[in-house]
């Protein structure tokens, strides 16, 4: 089955963009060659860009707290396991004090950093980081791949707090959430949302062999999903086709 995800507000599009960086940077780097370290290098980069929003760490410290007092309203459930529930708090508790611990924005001491800026800007055009215009880097990268992966983990250390904070927070708001399935007429579903809860988060999953790409638009009144054909060069065609695929809406 093939997953997307499709984010209700500009807050979680930052996370799930976020969640993509760390999760190609986590596999990069364990990785050996020069290239892959070099792709690693220029996804520090990105993070970098994403991360320096003014608001983003206070928008995942109050997501943290948020979840908190969710999961605080639980106890005294004879249906909730108080050693589970006193665990997840206590993620809770120490990703807050990590990333709110943590001077100014996530990345901005990599920014004092001459050798690692002159790459960044050399990155930014195309080619630009031949071995006649950045000899230092083309140096680095013929470094033992263990020398330049120790360089790596040490530059992205900055982002633990908020990878760890912000893998917690998504992975909370998508348990919220219940599969159903569900069935496209005509190759169109809509579905009216409930008034008076606000939802974060819509999942789908389609069978691959199905050879259909979901559409997907939503707000807090309705969502909607056109199944799309793709023809031999890619382009997306309207299809009429009824299928069934799953969808979860996340809160």
């Amino acid at each position: 089955m093939i997953l997307y995800e499709y984010p209700f507000n500009e807050r979680l599009r930052t996370y799930l963009r976020l969640e993509q960086l760390f999760r190609r940077l986590g596999e990069l780097l364990e990785r050996d060659t020069a290239l892959d370290h070099h792709y690693a290098l220029a996804t520090l980069f990105e993070l970098m860009d994403v991360a320096a929003r003014a608001d983003l760490k206070a928008d995942v410290l109050k997501d943290l707290e948020r979840h908190k007092g969710q999961l605080d309203s639980y106890r005294g459930n004879p249906s909730i396991a108080e050693e589970m529930l006193d665990h997840i708090i206590g993620r809770l508790d120490a990703a807050f004090t990590a990333l709110n611990s943590q001077a100014g924005r996530t990345g901005q001491t990599l920014t004092e950093n001459d050798w690692l800026m002159a790459v960044r800007s050399r990155m930014g055009i195309p080619g630009g980081t031949c071995g006649f215009d950045l000899p230092a880097y083309h140096t680095w990268k013929h470094q033992p791949s263990e020398r330049r992966r120790a360089d790596l983990q040490r530059w992205s250390a900055c982002f633990q707090p908020l990878s760890d904070a912000l893998f917690l927070v998504l992975g909370l708001l998508r348990d919220t959430g219940t599969p159903q399935k569900v069935a496209a007429t005509n190759g169109h579903f809509q579905q009216y949302l409930p008034a008076g809860r606000s939802y974060h988060l819509l999942r789908l999953r389609i069978d691959p062999a199905l050879n259909l790409v979901p559409e997907i638009s939503g707000n807090r009144l309705m969502v909607s999903v056109r199944l799309m054909r793709p023809d031999e060069d890619g382009k997306l065609q309207s299809t009429t086709e009824e299928a069934a695929f799953e969808l979860t809406l996340c809160a």
